[in-house]
């Protein structure tokens, strides 16, 4: 690091890019169009690069063609809810050398939260959804920490 003689750092260009990556890529798999346009308006206003998946079964060949830095699933999608989906992608990820990565599921209601406690999802929150929520729990996934919204918190 070089300060110039100014007392600012200078962070090489390559280092930059690596400690600044501002657009993360996310992966919403919903089939209702109100839940993608709630999630993509909260996430979006964070530079977010979004892509939408309307059914359980495309979340594997999306994450592994894109390569996501988060999934966003909705637990009641098509033909395989989001706890499938959770399960699918540990699976998915087994024994590759690549991390899998964190998956926020959209529970229905407080009752789900033992659901996604067994599904190996890092992160819930119980709808209805707002955007500091989203964004809060995005962020906390993004940093590789866990967010588990307590099943009492979400009942507006």
């Amino acid at each position: 690091m070089w300060t110039g003689g100014t007392g600012r750092a200078f962070v090489p260009q390559r280092t930059w890019a690596l400690v600044c990556r501002v657009v993360p890529d996310v992966l919403i798999a919903t089939d209702a169009d109100w839940i993608f346009d709630e999630v993509e308006a909260a996430l979006a206003a964070e530079g977010t690069s979004v892509t939408r998946v309307r059914s359980g079964r495309e979340v594997s060949a999306a994450v592994a063609g894109s390569r996501p830095d988060l999934a966003v699933v909705d637990l009641q999608i098509g033909n395989m809810g989001g706890f499938a989906v959770a399960l699918r992608l540990q699976q998915d990820f087994e024994g590759s050398d690549r991390p899998r990565p964190p998956v926020l599921l959209l529970l229905d209601r407080p009752a789900d939260v033992p659901l996604a406690k067994r599904s190996g999802a890092e992160g819930w929150l119980v709808k209805p959804l707002d955007a500091f929520r989203l964004r809060r729990a995005a962020r906390a996934l993004l940093r590789g920490e866990a967010f588990r919204e307590p099943s009492g918190l979400a009942t507006h």
